[in-house]
């Protein structure tokens, strides 16, 4: 996967902005301004591609252990978040099945008030 595809992938989807609020190379993607993905741009270019996603506590668990790619969230609550070195043990369609999973999650914990904001757009 390319940083352009994953850009490309997140950016489509309803509601979804990118930010660098930490520095110039944490690309954040936010829905409705909460995130779901964020990684970093040195990563990309040193070949050692990581990606953080927002995951279901039980299910993150349940990936730690069936893949040695995924870690607890790196800088993050790792109960809620998994760290993906993006390789061959992981494929791309898996990872945007995990990144539409995050997506998901974070949709479902905005306010109702959000939530109506994003059906509407």
């Amino acid at each position: 996967m390319h940083i352009e595809q994953l850009r490309d992938f997140c950016i489509t989807k309803k509601g979804v902005t990118e930010h660098f609020p930490f520095d110039e190379v944490t690309l954040v993607f936010k829905v409705m301004g909460k995130m779901f993905l964020l990684t970093s741009l040195h990563s990309w270019e040193k070949g050692e591609t990581k990606i953080n996603l927002k995951c279901n506590p039980d299910r993150a668990e349940e990936l730690r252990g069936e893949f040695e790619s995924i870690k607890p969230g790196f800088h993050m609550n790792k109960k809620h978040w998994n760290t993906i070195t993006l390789n061959r043990e992981v494929s791309d369609e898996f990872v945007f099945e995990l990144i539409e999973h995050s997506y998901s999650l974070v949709v479902k914990s905005l306010t109702k008030k959000l939530q109506e904001e994003l059906r509407r757009l």
